[in-house]
């Protein structure tokens, strides 16, 4: 049976309900200027308890990792440690206003520096900023660190970023937003980069090479060191997208395989929150040849304890003040609590779930590449003329389980994208295994089930493209949208 869309603020408003009664004024009253005052302004009139019953519930429809089984491919949805937030939540760390002067913020600024030389040694690189906000952000600073050092030397023909088409769907934006011309390679017909195609577009007009790796096929790119190679030999340089950086935890070092800057989401390797619009962190690692054009500050030790230090050729701030510091404290704390052991563990255990899953539905969802996959897999989720993979997806909720990643990535048709993440157990990825065969039959038997899901949920099937061009951004406007 479905259950009920519930009731908006406004239908369940009634005149004259206050959930909270003001102080009386203890400073003088001041006038609003003209021009910041609405004529009208229409809120809703609740009493204390409508309100938190209102958003209580609103709260339970919520989908979380801490509620439901979460395997959204290339975002790692995967389980935070309430250790994390309780470190973050520590007086002396959230209490402390990044304006305090150093010689008072010397616990805070000891972080940053372990965490920097913590991310450096786990990556392969001399020195890390933990500035950028999010991984999009990364990759900006990263690309803009290369452009500095072609344009510090001088080199100012390099116009062109080299880009495989099982990259990030971020990355051509970032290049783009960088002032360079997106170049794309093909990947070849085992999922890798095209090394033959890449060799061809190497030119003493290429700046650089973005790439993801282990790449959006869930495949680790079994000639990197050759990919780099290739884009050394022609003066560009190589920026790694570390997003699926919880595949190779603790096993190989990008550093170490020619990658020259890299940025990481510790929301997906670290275990700091995902979703939600943020907060997020993107720190960025580099060699020696990338270190003065860091964004900054970073910080360093010095005989008087630790401060702030803007690198000789900096490309400058990419955020107010010092990075997303509560994000920081988390995967520091995640970083410590499992060592460098316990890291590697979680890499292997992230890609032992991976092919266990990816090795129960293969008869139904084949992936679409047979090779062993690292944290993900993709697989073609379209069953037959009728019923495709956006069917399935929306046919998953009404068993409590979130979809997986839909028609991404682009290179793949009908493309279903399935991370279990190291968080999970096998008896959640054997549930799940057997959901997706029993919606597989559903689709043989009784394809209308699916053409027309979810069943369960507060709204049916919406019109994605309706909603895209018909924008309602008034919650007193939604009671009138029928669901």
């Amino acid at each position: 049976m479905r259950k009920e869309r519930p009731k908006l603020l406004f239908e369940i408003s009634r005149p004259g309900r206050r959930a909270v009664r003001l102080p009386e004024n203890e400073v003088p009253e001041t006038e609003i200027p003209a021009g910041l005052r609405r004529k009208k302004l229409t809120l809703p009139e609740l009493s204390e308890l409508d309100v938190v019953r209102y958003f209580t519930r609103l709260s339970q429809l919520n989908f979380s990792i801490d509620t439901n089984f979460y395997p959204l491919g290339s975002c790692t949805m995967k389980y935070n440690p309430k250790l994390n937030e309780a470190t973050s939540s520590l007086e002396g760390f959230s209490g402390h206003h990044p304006l305090t002067p150093m010689k008072f913020s010397q616990g805070s600024l000891e972080l940053i520096y372990r965490l920097q030389a913590q991310l450096s040694e786990i990556s392969g690189f001399a020195q890390a900023s933990l500035q950028p906000a999010a991984g999009a952000q990364g990759e900006l600073t990263g690309v803009l660190m290369i452009r500095a050092y072609h344009t510090h030397r001088g080199d100012t023909k390099r116009r062109k970023m080299l880009i495989p088409d099982s990259a990030h769907g971020t990355n051509p934006a970032t290049v783009t937003m960088a002032g360079y011309e997106v170049v794309e390679i093909p990947s070849d017909t085992e999922g890798n980069v095209d090394l033959q195609a890449l060799k061809a577009a190497c030119d003493d007009t290429v700046a650089g090479l973005m790439i993801t790796n282990p790449n959006t096929l869930g495949l680790f790119e079994r000639r990197i060191e050759e990919v780099t190679k290739a884009v050394h030999d022609c003066g560009g340089l190589v920026y790694g997208d570390g997003a699926n950086m919880n595949a190779i935890l603790g096993i190989l070092r990008p550093g170490d395989v020619g990658i020259d800057v890299m940025h990481f989401n510790l929301h997906k390797t670290f275990s700091t929150p995902h979703g939600g619009g943020g907060p997020g962190a993107g720190p960025v690692a580099t060699n020696e040849k990338l270190v003065e054009f860091l964004p900054g500050p970073i910080v360093e030790e010095s005989a008087d304890g630790f401060r702030f230090h803007m690198p000789k050729h900096t490309i400058g701030r990419m955020k107010a003040f010092h990075g997303s510091f509560g994000m920081l404290v988390r995967a520091f704390t995640y970083i410590l609590s499992n060592g460098g052991s316990g890291l590697r563990e979680l890499s292997e255990i992230a890609v032992l779930n991976a092919n266990y899953l990816k090795h129960k539905v293969s008869e139904v969802f084949p992936a679409k590449y047979n090779r062993t996959c690292m944290h993900e897999f993709v697989s073609v989720g379209k069953l037959s003329d009728r019923v495709h993979t956006m069917d399935v997806a929306k046919r998953l909720l009404d068993y409590g389980m979130h979809a997986p990643t839909v028609y991404f990535p682009l290179i793949v048709k009908e493309a279903l994208m399935i991370e279990p993440t190291e968080s999970e157990s096998v008896e959640t990825l054997d549930e799940f295994a057997a959901v997706l065969l029993k919606v597989a039959k559903e689709a043989e038997e009784t394809p209308e089930l699916l053409e027309q899901a979810p069943h369960e949920m507060p709204l049916r099937r919406l019109d994605e493209v309706y909603a895209a061009k018909n924008l309602v951004l008034r919650a007193q406007d939604l009671a009138e949208v029928e669901l």
